[in-house]
């Protein structure tokens, strides 16, 4: 296996992109796993010190940046990985940044000002323009960059990426009526080729099995640089979303035995890819 010497993760910094085969096409995207807010952030967030670790309790994908790594480790031809090292309570990498972002409706764009609880997180006039200068466009440079470099070394991108989910819905959900699978395939339907959704669903059915897979159920879509969304068909991408309950103890306790079964099946898929 030859890999690319860049740096290993440093959680100091604001994301890291972990390297892996030179001639891989896969890019393990775990953008919600951290609790890290710097404290310039944090002052201008409302909640007390007890509150705000509710929340991080609640909202963080915990554990999923351990999922990749331990994933990664065992593949023969080693995926990227692109690892966000702050809360998605700084900034979330994933929303749109304008007025195309659902979340909006429950005050959860790219900047945050309420909570999964639906609480004032933030003063709701604040002005979210620093921290996405900050925050959001470096992270989405650096993605475009890192997708970029896949398809220029392996003719290709495959973004894998990385959540989890609560067992129980939460308050801030716009869809948490349906069903909450073990594992949920976001899919799009530019990006999401069919093959890529039959390798995920033999690589975590043959774990859950089959019928502890959704679609698109309780959350849907997947995660692509906006340069390269819904025009380079050379960048694939599956969102997988993992049950809380099948890998750790809720809200935010430690992981359990599940963390390596799910592990296993990730690691299939990308080897698949």
């Amino acid at each position: 296996m030859h890999t690319e010497g860049v740096p290993v993760s440093d959680p100091q910094q604001p994301f890291t992109l972990i390297p892996g085969a030179v001639d891989s096409p896969v890019l393990l995207h775990v953008p919600h796993g951290s609790r890290r807010i710097p404290q310039q952030v944090r002052e201008a967030i409302t909640l007390d010190d007890a509150a705000l670790e509710h929340e991080l309790d609640h909202i963080t994908d915990a554990h999923t940046a351990e999922l990749a790594a331990s994933a990664a480790a065992i593949v023969p031809s080693t995926p990227w990985r692109f690892v966000n090292n702050l809360s998605r309570l700084v900034i979330d990498p994933e929303r749109f940044p304008d007025e195309r972002e659902e979340m909006l409706a429950v005050g959860m764009g790219a900047v945050y000002t309420r909570t999964t609880h639906r609480e004032p997180l933030r003063p709701p006039q604040a002005d979210p323009g620093p921290l996405l200068e900050a925050y959001f466009h470096p992270y989405a440079d650096a993605m475009t960059a890192a997708v970029d470099a896949r398809v220029a070394a392996a003719g290709r991108a495959v973004i894998i990426d990385v959540h989890s989910y609560p067992t129980a819905p939460l308050p801030y959900e716009l869809h948490g009526a349906g069903p909450r699978p073990p594992v949920c395939l976001g899919t799009d339907p530019f990006h999401t080729p069919p093959e890529l959704l039959a390798a995920a669903e033999r690589a975590f059915g043959g774990r859950v099995g089959h019928g502890g897979i959704g679609h698109n159920t309780p959350f849907a879509g997947t995660y692509v640089p906006l340069q390269h969304y819904g025009t380079d068909r050379r960048v694939t991408a599956l969102m997988i979303e993992i049950r809380r309950d099948t890998y750790m103890s809720e809200p935010g306790g430690p992981a359990g035995p599940g963390l390596d079964t799910l592990a296993g099946a990730l690691a299939e898929l990308a080897r698949s890819c």
